[in-house]
């Protein structure tokens, strides 16, 4: 089958008809079924809801390759109106049945010109060691490597206890206070919350051509909803300093009731100001407490962190973290 042989449509979510959103959610669950055959499966119908969900001032653009009713190949492209605004952001899907049939260059060549018909000079996609034709099909496309991620898992039947006991102990008149909070941030906290969430920004990038992402209150909202919305849990660990207010440190993961066995951890920071004094230690530690007490499904913990991360490497290591997936973030530069 050549290019011209495939058929690329548009697809906007919020207008289409529930069961188009569905097969897309079927391929999404099929595929991560077959990359990940060992683990609980996706809810299609979770994945076709994430569809429609929209963050303040993101675009998301979709193409599907269809077969009838069935959706065999998915793409989006995503973008932000005001930040980065010379970046997006690509995912591309294709059914195992229906693979190298040049589904995935046509929804390719479909994004790479959304992508230049929105002036974005820099498309970012992710391949992981899990799906054997990723790192072949972004050098096809000319991508490069820009930063490498290690996804890791922690057993928590396998975790230390005494250390975490360790860890979760503080001196005495200890000036920092951990906020625990199972539903939306207070109020009082959101502007607070939202400066702290930019200490990501000190993350490793890599050789990622990216600007700092600025976090807003409206954000955190947003993000409070879709969680709502998807019937997921997200508690959230923040460490205040009681002398001046301020939040220096936070943690949170996510799990949702069916695959309720593995827990995702979101983000650890702590504010280069606030560091070498155990609180990034606390938190995870703290987060760890918590996660026993409610989720007694849990069996895993997965996490993120980029190779060049040897601060949070570190600390995971020191759980009992092992190596899981190999993820590639790639660059792809539009001339």
């Amino acid at each position: 089958m050549t290019l011209t042989d495939v058929t690329v449509t548009a697809f906007e979510p919020l207008t289409a008809l529930p069961e188009q959103r569905l097969a897309i959610g079927q391929l999404r669950a099929d595929v991560f079924a077959f990359a990940y055959p060992a683990e609980p499966p996706l809810s299609a119908e979770k994945e076709s809801l994430e569809l429609t969900q929209r963050m303040p001032n993101d675009r998301t653009e979709h193409v599907v390759v269809w077969d009838g009713g069935r959706a065999v190949a998915w793409g989006s492209l995503n973008y932000d109106t005001e930040q980065n605004t010379h970046l997006a952001h690509a995912r591309l899907i294709v059914h195992p049945e229906s693979r190298r049939e040049g589904l995935g260059r046509a929804l390719a060549a479909s994004l790479e010109g959304v992508a230049r018909r929105e002036a974005r000079r820099t498309v970012l996609f992710m391949t992981s060691d899990r799906q054997s034709g990723g790192e072949p099909f972004a050098r096809l496309l000319g991508a490069e490597a820009a930063l490498s991620t290690r996804q890791s898992r922690l057993e928590l039947a396998a975790v230390d206890g005494e250390l975490v006991q360790d860890w979760l102990r503080r001196p005495a008149n200890d000036p920092y206070l951990l906020h625990t909070w199972a539903g939306p941030i207070p109020g009082e906290y959101l502007e607070r919350m939202a400066d702290m969430m930019m200490v990501m920004n000190t993350a490793p990038k890599g050789e990622l051509e990216m600007d700092d992402w600025r976090v807003t209150p409206e954000m955190i909202r947003a993000w409070e909803a879709h969680a709502v919305e998807s019937g997921e849990h997200h508690p959230l660990m923040a460490v205040e300093d009681t002398r001046s207010g301020e939040v220096v440190g936070y943690t949170d993961v996510l799990w949702r009731p069916e695959r309720a066995s593995i827990v995702y951890q979101g983000a650890t920071a702590v504010r280069p100001s606030a560091r070498g004094q155990g609180l990034g230690k606390w938190l995870k530690a703290a987060m760890l407490d918590y996660v026993a007490q409610h989720c007694p499904d849990a069996r895993v913990i997965q996490t993120n962190n980029a190779e060049e991360n040897a601060a949070m490497l570190g600390i995971n290591v020191a759980l009992g973290f092992k190596p899981w997936v190999a993820i590639t973030e790639w660059q792809l530069r539009l001339k």
